[in-house]
């Protein structure tokens, strides 16, 4: 295991040691965020702030994500029954089993961030370092990464309720709306700015 996954790894051992803090009442400096945000909201986070995400988020990886991007270009999300101004998209698929991060920097994933933070998305939450060029991008449009701690179970416990909104032909790989309480995630990329690029210097 190289340094990079090390210090991840470690960071995500200490947020699921601060959730359960926070489930015990003993939380000291967690950020509550309560979805959608502004613009505002996200020029606040800064890198390796620890975070609790609430309310309505978007759920979607590798196989939705170019199709909701060509929704966009295309002009056609505006037809769409749902807004994503403010919101967050976990990249995860929904299953019966339940939801947990898959790696953001597969090619049809990384790829959308733009687009998508043009959009309106202000947060991406997932897991994996990303490329200089991304991090740039989700400068420059305002938004935020956050890597998040592969525990199902945890984010079962703190899972409302799932629907699908869009795509349903791909399953549990479709576009899904989460209602969520206190998600634990830290913040990985904010202003041009990255953990694992402050780690490297």
């Amino acid at each position: 295991m190289d340094d990079g996954a090390v210090l991840i790894l470690d960071a995500k051992r200490e947020l699921y040691q601060e959730s359960r803090k926070y489930r015990r009442g003993e939380r000291k400096y967690m950020i509550h965020l309560e979805f959608p945000i502004t613009a505002e909201e996200t020029d606040k986070l800064h890198i390796f702030d620890r975070v609790l995400i609430s309310g309505k988020i978007f759920c979607g990886r590798d196989a939705v994500l170019p199709k909701l991007c060509e929704m966009i270009e295309g002009g056609e999300i505006q037809k769409a029954p749902f807004s994503m101004e403010g919101g967050l998209i976990f990249h995860t698929a929904v299953s019966r089993a339940g939801v947990g991060p898959t790696s953001s920097n597969k090619y049809e994933i990384e790829s959308t961030m733009e687009t998508l933070s043009k959009y309106g998305i202000r947060m991406h939450l997932g897991k994996g370092e990303l490329k200089p060029e991304t991090v740039e991008a989700l400068r420059r449009n305002h938004s935020v990464y956050a890597v998040i701690p592969p525990v199902t179970a945890l984010l079962n416990s703190k899972t409302k309720s799932r629907k699908c909104i869009a795509f349903p032909e791909l399953g549990m790989e479709a576009l899904y709306e989460l209602d969520v309480e206190d998600y634990p995630a830290v913040i990985a990329i904010a202003h041009g700015e990255s953990i694992f690029g402050k780690h490297n210097e």
